[in-house]
């Protein structure tokens, strides 16, 4: 049956596999969960001071506002098949249905690999941002994996309960993450040493030799956003409050971050700011409003940094164990993470996620001991998260063309040719762009002035999975075919009684019966 209520079957494409799943959030929950995992104070403080100081280019507020239409061109292909598949494992189940059953099987474990290299390596700037807090402030010396550690057990407690509950969490946390950013703006425009000026949202200031490169950075910001779809199984009226949820976040995103960075440029003085944001990076922020609100301010603001990384941090790690569900669920990968909590969340994919942190935090604990301080942040967290920002990237590209095959095969569905053909069709083409820019300033990205075997192994933890995942596939079709027609449908009705006949020929061109 169903589990969109009235939608009977939302004509046979619509995956039902939660039908157990109590279905709690709301487009505000929703919302939240997306806000979260952009983590607006880390952007602001990390992302934008990083952004200035690296590119040296004054037009990042415009950058963030193009983006914000790319991806809100994006979202309206996104959210037009969001209300015709309900499925944990989004762009897996997307693709699958768009374009074909190996293509989603791919872009699966391409997600899976983007997800965990964003989760984890947020792990390395949150270990260092906590201990370095802690010795400041209390005099505490501790390394910087051992925060890590708690933080990794307590995103573990909440990943095994009520998803509402994380969602609460996140909101109350996202509110004071919002309320400390627009303190921040206000006061950067109330004091504004040399005047406020539009010249950072000039195109004279973007568009010139570097704009790639604060597209890359740029990008990054907006990374949770397209997890809306994940939430599906578990949202009240999927086919409204998802396609709402992506919306409201894209645009709040938007333009909270083209506010607040114009705010950096105007409050810290438009002749000083590349060099100032180079030596403080983070601390821009902190020392700000140190000196012009309070130093009570500057700590709240501070341990709130560490809570948007702690934010951030259980949002991917949500969307992870959503994805190792939905393969277990429907066997590309083993039955056993199909397993949930009493609570309805995907238990044995959460703990999956765990482990890999774990693991990864001991490996990176081991190679750097005794490293600068700033070893996390320069290795773990930056090489993870820009691996993981441009394997997002291009699964969003390869969604938008899914989203033109799915409506093409199934034009009975399509509500006008501008969200069926039109918008995808130009975010693909746009979002491939981005794509191209972020590989072409990987280096950059990557704090480096030349090409090294980093440069080429990261990628390759990208792509690599998503060729297997295609092979993988293919077996599949030949060595289990009912198990390689439910491929992308969760356990919709009647996928896996369908003939075997159908297997001779592309399965996208196939609907759900």
């Amino acid at each position: 049956m169903s589990i969109e209520t009235g939608s009977h079957h939302a004509q046979g494409v619509t995956s039902t596999g939660a039908h157990h799943r109590e279905r709690r959030l709301g487009v505000a929950s929703v919302t939240m969960m997306i806000i979260a995992a952009s983590a607006p104070l880390t952007v602001l403080a990390g992302g934008v001071t990083t952004t200035f100081a690296v590119t040296g280019l004054l037009g990042v507020p415009l950058s963030y506002l193009i983006l914000g239409a790319v991806l809100t061109v994006f979202a309206v292909g996104y959210a037009a098949m969001s209300r015709h598949v309900t499925n944990a494992g989004a762009f897996y189940a997307y693709v699958a249905q768009g374009i074909s059953r190996p293509a989603g099987v791919g872009v699966s474990l391409v997600a899976l690999m983007s997800y965990n290299l964003m989760q984890v390596g947020i792990y390395g700037l949150f270990g260092f941002t906590v201990s370095s807090l802690l010795s400041e402030r209390f005099g505490v010396d501790i390394p910087w994996w051992v925060p890590v550690v708690v933080c990794i057990a307590v995103v573990a407690v909440l990943g095994v309960n009520r998803v509402d509950l994380s969602a609460k969490v996140l909101g109350a946390l996202v509110a004071l993450e919002f309320l400390v950013v627009i303190v921040y703006d206000v006061v950067s425009f109330a004091v504004a040493p040399e005047g406020v000026s539009a010249e950072p949202l000039s195109p004279a200031s973007l568009f010139v030799p570097g704009v790639g490169a604060v597209l890359s950075f740029g990008i990054a910001a907006f990374m949770g956003f397209e997890s809306a779809a994940i939430y599906g199984e578990e949202a009240k009226e999927p086919e409204r409050t998802i396609p709402r949820a992506t919306y409201t976040a894209v645009g709040v995103i938007a333009v909270f971050y083209a506010v607040s960075s114009w705010a950096m440029a105007v409050g810290t003085g438009p002749s000083q700011l590349f060099d100032v944001a180079g030596k403080q990076g983070p601390d821009l922020v902190f020392t700000f409003l140190s000196g012009h609100v309070g130093q009570i301010v500057a700590d709240i603001a501070q341990v709130l940094f560490c809570t948007s990384l702690f934010a951030a941090l259980v949002s991917f790690h949500n969307a992870v164990a959503r994805y190792f569900f939905s393969l277990g669920r429907e066997r590309v990968l083993p039955s056993w993470l199909e397993a949930t909590s009493r609570h309805g969340a995907p238990k044995a994919g959460s703990l999956v996620q765990t482990g890999i942190a774990v693991a990864v935090t001991v490996a990176f604990a081991i190679a750097g001991n005794g490293a600068d301080p700033l070893y996390p942040v320069l290795t773990m967290f930056t090489w993870l998260t820009n691996a993981g920002a441009m394997g997002l990237v291009l699964l969003m590209a390869i969604v938008s063309a899914a989203v033109v095959g799915f409506f093409r095969r199934r034009r009975n569905l399509a509500r006008g040719a501008w969200s069926a053909v039109i918008a995808p069709s130009l975010g693909a083409v746009a979002l491939a762009a981005v794509f191209g820019l972020i590989v072409a300033n990987f280096d950059v990205l990557l704090g480096q002035t030349e090409p090294s075997a980093l440069s080429f192994i990261l990628p390759a933890l990208i792509v690599l999975p998503g060729i297997a995942g295609v092979v993988w596939a293919l077996r599949l079709r030949r060595t289990r075919p009912a198990l390689y027609q439910r491929i992308g449908h969760g356990v919709e009705s009647g996928a896996e009684g369908v003939a075997a006949h159908h297997l001779g020929e592309d399965d996208a061109d196939q609907p759900s019966h």
